[in-house]
């Protein structure tokens, strides 16, 4: 094949990423890799020692799970070339050993840090309103943020208290229930033309978000953790793990448990 690897990502880019759950992101990440000299490689030349040289150059660079992130693109593209666009070569990244990933975040906040965090999204001066209301509702749904980001005012019904996700990460629809404070703060929520419950972009969310976790001094603390500490609060509500799971969408128990992790000293005092 006389393809180099960076032209098969760009027509992967073209053709595939704008079809795909955040594509914006991942047309990003796949643009930078471009870049980088393996991009200019034959396809035909591009060997399990050259993939590992890219590995641990990378790993010099960026974390472990970054690094398998980026190999699982590099599979994912040529197996798609190898089944849809008839190229035939082999896929050197399956004889490539991955980087051993550090073990599953398992951050909670406390009260007393959402409470900070919270005064830290205060939208005076310049902030933006739009980035406490998403906060409070990440906390108050467990909803991923990309779910937040693309609720729409139709699919909210206040008086039953539900939000409809017509497409989640999993690949289906569900319908997440409502708490009081949820409900409170749509409530208060100007509507916006576009119908949009939270009219803003990935990366403009990300920025403010960042900024107030350095105003606030939590700086170990990330997005997703928000339904994390949602999903731990909730199951003191929802013992019932198969209900935990209907609110959160999570299909598989084995993951919610990896967001579920409840303190041992909790469970011994429920055990009398």
């Amino acid at each position: 094949e006389k393809t180099t690897f960076g032209e098969l990502i760009e027509r992967y880019l073209r053709e595939v990423t704008p079809l795909m759950r955040g594509a914006k992101a991942d047309s990003i990440r796949l643009k930078a890799i471009m870049r980088r000299p393996i991009a200019k490689e034959n396809l035909a030349s591009l060997t399990p020692s050259k993939i590992a040289k890219y590995r641990d150059e990378r790993l010099l660079e960026i974390a472990p799970s970054t690094v398998v992130r980026e190999l699982t693109y590099f599979s994912s593209i040529i197996n798609h070339a190898r089944r849809e666009w008839g190229i035939n070569v082999p896929n050197p990244v399956q004889m490539v050993r991955k980087p051993q990933s550090p073990q599953a975040r398992s951050r909670v906040l406390t009260g007393e840090e959402v409470e900070k965090l919270l005064q830290a999204l205060e939208p005076t001066g310049r902030r933006s309103h739009w980035t406490k209301p998403i906060v409070q509702l990440a906390l108050a749904t467990a909803m991923r943020r990309g779910e937040l980001l693309s609720l729409r005012w139709e699919h909210v019904d206040l008086q039953n208290r539900t939000a409809f996700l017509s497409d989640t990460k999993n690949g289906e629809s569900r319908t997440v229930p409502l708490s009081n404070a949820a409900v409170q703060v749509l409530a208060a929520l100007p509507r916006h033309i576009s119908g949009v419950v939270i009219p803003v972009k990935f990366f403009t969310l990300d920025a403010a978000f960042k900024r107030a976790l350095k105003r606030s001094g939590l700086d170990d603390v990330r997005f997703h953790d928000l339904r994390r500490t949602a999903i731990t609060r909730m199951a003191e509500k929802l013992p019932n793990v198969i209900e935990l799971a209907a609110v959160s969408g999570h299909k598989s128990l084995m993951v919610l448990k990896r967001y579920y992790r409840p303190a041992a000293s909790e469970l011994a005092q429920k055990l009398g």
